[in-house]
Formats: structure tokens, C-alpha cells, sequence
């Protein structure tokens, strides 16, 4: 753990397994002539967006620490689908997804369940979520969402070339596969909201779809085929290799889990975790799921709530498709992956603590085999995360309105591994007190 002497000039605390950003207040927060100066950057968080945040803060010339409870590339990180999604930006919640809730609810192999007992907690939050489904919103978030998402393909390559594993990236097309023309239609809003946006979508229908996938069954008859993507074979794998990237650039990575702050007038002035007290300048806030409490403490209550994700991996299915797939009607994505076929997806309110219902990830297993005739399922493991999700799909990016020196981060949802990059830049560029290069106000953490 650091000694306190060693970081007594501590300027800048990035908490951290997301992304992060400030409002146009920080400008005058932290001037320019302060922010040239070298700075002794902490980021607590580990996952994908930390560790990119890290690795930026110490290319940029910072003095980096990165401190978790747990080892670099777990929780979400280690069992994510694997997409590099340019294209996710479209909001969870739209016209058409809040007609479907209701089906998907009563669905034991649907793509949506909610604990009946967290249900109480959750209600305030739900209403959040259909407010924001109205179409306006949908397209505003939309364009807000793009500038984490679009470079990201690029930006993971150039990445995973620095840090000498270029082979975990690959650039691919992904699709979006239906069984019936109703349900293809259905998703016509979002392929059209993309096309806005400059995505590239092609439409197949009968035997084009296995004509690009032949190890799809027979009855998948159309398809939305979206170019210009890329994904990880290995997230796990990914996030340890740019973390010893990081340490081989002079970083450092310590096991440590912040508990408390102390506080001046205007600013934070220490934090306390459960090694010992560190002195800070700036605290950057983005410890995904678990920013809640932190994010009160330091000035501001957001309705952040966790959507608890699956996945089954298997060894040896028998079946490998050659790019990332989602099915359109049951709402998971199977992926390529080095060690085996990934089927990851569902959501689930429950909260952090309730143990994992597994049913959630067997329920991929007969998917999986209804989408790949004769797959193996032998040995498959299963896994659950929590995604940290807001209401309105948008990550909190931005300073605190109580504390000048507190900037908050997190809240990525299901994007956290496609747009780290991106914000690990925003995040830079505050560090050197840089404006950034894209508008970060849809971000702000009081817009609730």
C-alpha cells in the first residue's frame, strides 16, 4: 500500500473502472497554469475503463497509481460479450423497447427479469427509465452516446499494438439475426437511428444470412449486418495486457478499496481506505456499480442501479461463427473467443448483493443450441457482473457541484469496454486541464 509520505503532493484521484469528464465549471476549478504540472494520479478501479484512464494519465507524463480490491480485468471486465460496439449508442429505453418489457417479463428465456423482492427500490428508477424512452431524448442520447463510441475500433487497435498483443483485437462486421419478419421489422427504428449516425447496415434475408453465417440454423431468415465493428478475444486477457503495459510505462497497480474522505470548505482533501490515509488534490470518481455511495458522499445522489449480466463460455462447442452475432428476439450476443464460444447477455434488477441466479445463465445454453444446431455444451463455465446503469443510458461525466476538486465517472451500462478509450482521453485532457474535444454536458452529474 502507498506510504503517505510518497503521495503527500497528490493532485489528481481518478476512482475508476469506467470513464470520466467535467462540466464548463471546471475550466475555472483548475487553471492551466497548475494543470501543465506533472501530477500524481490515482485511480482506483481496475477494470477496462480504468486501466485505460491509467494508462493515459501516465502517456500524458502523470505519476500513476491504480488502486482495486481486486486484480486487474475482473467483474464486468473479465465477462463481458467481447464487442467493440461503434454502434451502441441507441438508448435502452425507446418507444419500441418499453412495448416489449411486459413479454419479456413473463418469459422464463426472456432477455428481462426483476427480482419481485428489489421491484420496491427499483420503481423510482423505472419511472426514469420510461420518461426517457420518449423519441426526442432517444435521439439525443443517441448523439451523445457516438462520441464515446465511434473511434473505439481504432483506437483498441492501437492500443493492443502498443502493448504488443495486437492479435486480441480484431476489426469485424457484426449481425443482428431474426427469425421472423415482425420481429426484423421491429428493429428497423434502430438500424434507421444508426444509418442517421453513419453507420454502415446492409439487410439480408434467407439464404444471404447463411450465406454469411453458415453455422446459423436454418429458421434465422433475416438479418441486419453492421460493418465497421471489431471485438476482444479475450477481454480478461486484454485488460491484464494494457495493465502491464501500464506498469512497463512506470505505473503502479496496488490492492486497496477507498472507505472514507476528509474534507475542506470546497474540495476533498484526503481520502481514507482501508490501508491507509492518502492526501489528494482532484478525486475522479468511476468505480462502476459500486460509485453510489461514494458519488453522496461527494455531493451528489444519482439513481445509478446495476443491471446484473450473464454469460456462458464453452470449450468446445463444435460450432465457431466467424464474427460476433446478437439475436434479435432474445437479446444476447455469442462471440468468438480464444477460449471458446461466449454466449453473454440478459439483464437483471436485483442489486449488488443478492446472489446470482445461474438459471439466468443455463437459459443461454438452450438459446445457444437453438441458434447452432449440434453444439456442444461440455464444460462450459458460467458467469455474473454487474453493469453499472442509469435511467437515462447516460454515463455521469462531470465535476461536482459541492466539491471543486471532484470529478465524477461512471455509469457506462453496456458500453463501459467500447467506450473506455475514448473517455480515457476526455479524462487526459482534464488532467492537463484541457478542454475537451467533444461536448461532455449530456453527462453531467446533476442533470437528475
Amino acid at each position: 500500500m502507498l506510504s503517505l509520505s510518497r503521495w503527500r503532493q497528490t493532485r489528481i484521484l481518478l476512482i475508476g473502472a469506467s470513464a470520466m469528464g467535467m462540466d464548463s465549471s471546471m475550466d475555472k476549478d483548475i487553471g492551466c497554469e497548475t494543470t501543465r504540472k506533472r501530477r500524481h494520479v490515482t485511480v482506483v478501479g481496475a477494470g477496462i475503463v480504468g486501466i485505460n484512464c491509467a494508462l493515459q494519465a501516465v502517456k500524458s507524463g502523470h505519476v500513476v497509481v491504480v488502486l482495486d480490491r481486486e486484480a486487474p480485468g475482473q467483474g464486468c471486465s473479465f465477462g463481458n460479450a467481447g464487442l467493440i460496439a461503434r454502434s451502441s449508442f441507441v438508448p435502452l429505453s425507446s418507444p419500441r423497447i418499453l412495448a416489449e418489457v411486459p413479454k419479456w417479463l413473463l418469459d422464463p428465456l426472456g432477455p428481462l427479469a426483476i427480482r419481485w423482492t428489489y421491484l420496491p427500490r427499483l420503481i423510482p428508477w423505472l419511472v426514469r427509465f420510461v420518461r426517457a424512452g420518449n423519441l426526442k431524448q432517444v435521439h439525443q442520447t443517441a448523439a451523445a452516446l457516438q462520441t464515446l463510441t465511434d473511434p473505439s475500433v481504432e483506437l483498441y487497435q492501437q492500443l493492443a499494438k502498443e502493448a504488443g498483443v495486437g492479435s486480441l483485437v480484431r476489426a469485424s462486421d457484426y449481425i443482428y439475426v431474426f427469425e421472423t419478419k415482425k420481429a426484423f421489422a421491429k428493429a428497423a427504428f434502430d438500424m434507421e437511428l444508426r444509418e442517421q449516425l453513419g453507420v454502415r447496415v446492409e439487410r439480408l434475408h434467407g439464404g444471404e444470412v447463411r450465406d454469411l453465417e453458415p453455422t446459423l440454423a436454418d429458421h434465422f431468415k433475416f438479418a441486419y449486418r453492421l460493418l465497421d465493428h471489431g471485438f476482444t478475444v479475450d477481454p480478461e486477457g486484454l485488460v491484464k495486457s494494457l495493465a502491464d503495459h501500464f506498469r512497463r510505462l512506470g505505473g503502479d497497480i496496488r490492492r486497496c478499496e477507498v472507505k472514507d474522505a476528509e474534507f475542506g470548505p470546497r474540495d476533498v482533501t484526503a481520502l481514507i481506505t482501508d490501508d491507509g490515509r492518502l492526501e489528494t488534490d482532484v478525486v475522479v470518481l468511476a468505480a462502476g456499480a459500486y460509485s453510489g455511495p461514494l458519488a453522496r458522499t461527494f455531493g451528489v445522489t444519482v439513481p445509478l442501479d446495476t443491471e446484473r449480466g450473464y454469460h456462458v463460455t464453452l470449450p468446445d462447442p463444435g460450432v465457431m461463427p466467424k464474427r460476433p452475432v446478437m439475436s434479435g428476439e432474445r437479446k444476447f450476443l455469442v462471440t468468438p473467443m480464444a477460449m471458446g464460444l461466449r454466449f453473454a447477455g440478459t439483464v437483471e434488477f436485483g442489486g449488488v448483493v443478492a446472489p446470482a441466479n445461474y438459471a439466468r445463465a443455463r437459459a443461454l445454453l438452450a438459446l445457444g443450441g437453438h441458434m447452432f444446431p449440434g453444439i456442444r455444451t461440455d464444460g462450459y463455465s458460467e458467469w455474473m457482473g454487474l453493469r453499472p446503469t442509469l435511467p437515462d443510458s447516460l454515463p455521469v461525466i462531470g465535476s461536482s457541484p459541492k466539491f471543486d476538486n471532484v470529478i465524477f465517472a461512471f455509469g457506462h451500462q453496456h458500453i463501459g469496454l467500447t467506450a473506455a478509450p475514448k473517455t480515457a482521453q476526455i479524462i487526459a485532457e482534464l488532467i492537463d486541464g484541457r478542454a475537451p474535444n467533444v461536448d461532455i454536458r449530456p453527462f453531467r452529474p446533476n442533470r437528475f
